[in-house]
Formats: structure tokens, sequence, C-alpha cells
């Protein structure tokens, strides 16, 4: 199983990126599928995940900014940045689990997500 994300690039600020990630191999239905981000000198931090029913969570920093988006059929989900700031440069990780978590268990935790794909580079410059 591999997750491979995309999209990533240099952009100034007020602008948009879109990252993809789609899962290849033995994948199964992923129900939750997220965005994480590490910025430098940093640790990981949630950024969005796209729940199994439709559902959608949020960071507090992106929110208004960020959609994150799911595509059940492809195993694929998007995370459409707008407004993009100088802080929102960072590595962008997608994260994928088959745990049906609903918005009130808030998966925003590293350990909420078995498989992991190797991340994109988003640098806004001021």
């Amino acid at each position: 199983v591999q997750l491979q994300a995309s999209g990533g690039g240099l952009v100034p600020a007020g602008g948009s990126l879109r990252l993809s990630c789609a899962a290849s191999g033995r994948t199964g239905r992923w129900n939750t599928m997220a965005w994480f981000r590490q910025a430098p000198g940093k640790e990981r931090e949630f950024v969005a995940a796209s729940l199994w029913n439709g559902g959608t969570v949020y960071a507090d920093s992106v929110k208004d900014r960020f959609t994150v988006s799911k595509d059940k059929a492809k195993n694929t989900v998007d995370l459409q940045m707008n407004s993009l700031e100088p802080e929102d440069t960072a590595v962008y990780y997608c994260a994928a689990d088959r745990t049906y978590y609903s918005s009130d268990d808030k998966p925003t935790e590293i350990r909420n997500y078995d498989f992991w794909g190797k991340g994109t580079l988003v640098t806004v410059s001021s």
C-alpha cells in the first residue's frame, strides 16, 4: 500500500494550491483520509480530515481557507488551499485509516492513522 501526495510548490502569499493524494496497492476502503503538515523545526500537526460519512474536521488555523475532499471510489483525497500565508509553509503529508471516525472522535492525532504517504513541500513566500 502506498500513498502518494502531489501538488506542492512555491506560491506567493494570498495564492492558492491544490494538493492531491492517491492510494495504490491493496488499499481496500479508506474511511478516514487526512492531511498533516510539518514546518521546519516543528512537530507534525493536523490540518484536515475527511470522514467516512462525508464529514470534515479542520485545524483552527486553516478553517475557512482550506477545503478537504475525498473520492471514495478512487481512494483519493484533495486539499484545496486558498489565501495561503507564509506560516503555511511546510511539508504536507496525507494519511489514511480504515477506522470509522466521527466528527466527535476528532481524528486529529498522528496515532489515529495507520498509513502515511511521503510529503510534498509547500512554500509560501511573503
